[in-house]
């Protein structure tokens, strides 16, 4: 079996603790750890002065292209604890036709729906896991939109864990079956997320289960930190001057910050971008804290999108997202789903992108600050699409033809232009 050297070779480790993002309480490192006994999600602390000695550029640069290169970057201290699906490093994409009709420079997009399972949840979930699974969990619970219940199911099913996945029963529906499949104990709940992260937190007891939620441990933010490490790589180390990011849970958006201010107080960068949080009009928590000048975020009320991904009426970190918008420069905005749709339309049928629901939001987002101008159209722009459009549903194609009959080709090509 193939085997890449991430995965077989030890590499120096470099955490020095575990910090409370509330207060700076210091925690222990190699403990299992969930929120802090301020109720606040924990961060993983680096001696950042000793992985610059024992790492550089080009050594890395060496290695194979997939998630665990970045190692001395990530927590866990052995390979003989990781549990990898094949973790690529995802491509960057150009959006050429969006950028020749909206008048733009450059419009990347960074194309996660190359991990497993098929969305950026791989990134979080799977490092997550294999934390877990270095410090002897073997039951864990997760409340989900989707995307992360499946990485879960398959992550947890590769390394032996038990599996309990609850979510809103609007779920789409490939996503819900995805979970069973991959041996997951999934059940569909009348509500929100966030209720069913009440479901998973009332069970934490009486069915001894490690709580998977959102931030609720400390290490899915080193996963997702990893998109903003190969951003940085993929770019040369020159990183663009916007990213616009789906926003619900914000885990992503935190773990770019997390290491680019780690990549800046090691020397590895000389600017950071401007960071663009991108909500749905229907559940906007971030957005509105963020135009109402405060730390954290109300619950949102009635919370409604077509993209579920994002639909997070609290996010237990919201003071750390508005704390990286605001650091940056950068700016939170809300798209509706119409706007959301037709960008998911769009960058399929003009660029060739299958971008899920939530990824569109960030063209629909960057579309809405061009001509608010909240952005210039020289700057350069990277786009996170999260997921497969595949997985989402899609827009009947139901045309027929019958072979038994002549076929009118004039006819075929009037109702080709008419689609156009």
């Amino acid at each position: 079996m193939f085997h890449s050297e991430n995965l077989t070779v030890e590499r120096p480790t470099f955490v020095s603790h575990l910090e409370c993002s509330a207060t700076g309480d210091r925690y222990e490192a190699d403990r299992l750890h969930g929120l802090s006994d301020a109720g606040k999600p924990l961060l993983v602390r680096y001696d950042l002065e000793g992985m610059a000695q024992a790492i550089d550029k080009p050594a890395l640069a060496d290695r194979p292209p997939d998630m665990w290169r970045y190692r001395e970057f990530l927590p866990v201290r052995s390979v003989r604890n990781i549990v990898s699906l094949g973790e690529v490093m995802t491509p960057i994409v150009s959006l050429t036709h969006t950028e020749e009709r909206i008048g733009a420079a450059s419009i990347l997009v960074k194309d996660e729906s190359r991990l497993p399972t098929a969305s950026f949840k791989a990134r979080g979930v799977g490092m997550a896991v294999t934390m877990a699974n270095e410090l002897g969990v073997s039951r864990v619970a997760i409340p989900t939109n989707g995307n992360a219940g499946a990485a879960l199911a398959a992550y947890g099913s590769r390394v032996g864990m038990e599996v309990y996945v609850f979510c809103p029963e609007d779920t789409p529906e490939v996503n819900v079956r995805e979970i069973a499949m991959l041996g997951a104990h999934v059940w569909r709940v009348n509500g929100l997320i966030s209720d069913c992260g009440e479901i998973v937190a009332a069970g934490r007891d009486e069915m001894a289960w490690f709580d998977f939620s959102t931030l609720k441990e400390p290490y899915r933010i080193e996963g997702k930190k990893t998109m903003g490490l190969e951003l940085a790589e993929q770019l040369d180390w020159d990183l663009p001057d916007v990213i616009f990011y789906p926003t619900g849970g914000g885990t992503g958006i935190i773990g770019m910050w997390k290491v680019f201010n780690e990549l800046e107080a090691m020397g590895w960068i000389a600017r950071k971008p401007r960071m663009v949080a991108v909500q749905a009009e229907g559940c906007a928590p971030i957005v509105k804290a963020y135009n109402d000048g405060l730390d954290h975020a109300e619950p949102w009320e009635n919370a409604s999108t077509v993209a579920a991904g994002i639909r997070v009426p609290s996010a237990i970190g919201d003071f750390l997202i508005l704390a990286a918008v605001r650091d940056s420069g950068g700016f939170a905005l809300s798209v509706s789903d119409a706007a959301i749709e037709q960008a998911q339309m769009t960058a399929a049928k003009r660029d060739g992108v299958m971008m899920s629901p939530e990824g569109a939001a960030t063209l629909a987002g960057y579309e809405r600050a061009i001509a608010d101008g909240m952005v210039e159209p020289d700057d350069r722009v990277v786009l996170f699409n999260c997921g497969h459009g595949l997985k989402y549903p899609m827009p009947p194609a139901d045309r027929t033809l019958d072979r038994t009959q002549p076929v009118d080709f004039a006819a075929m090509a009037a109702a080709a232009r008419r689609a156009e």
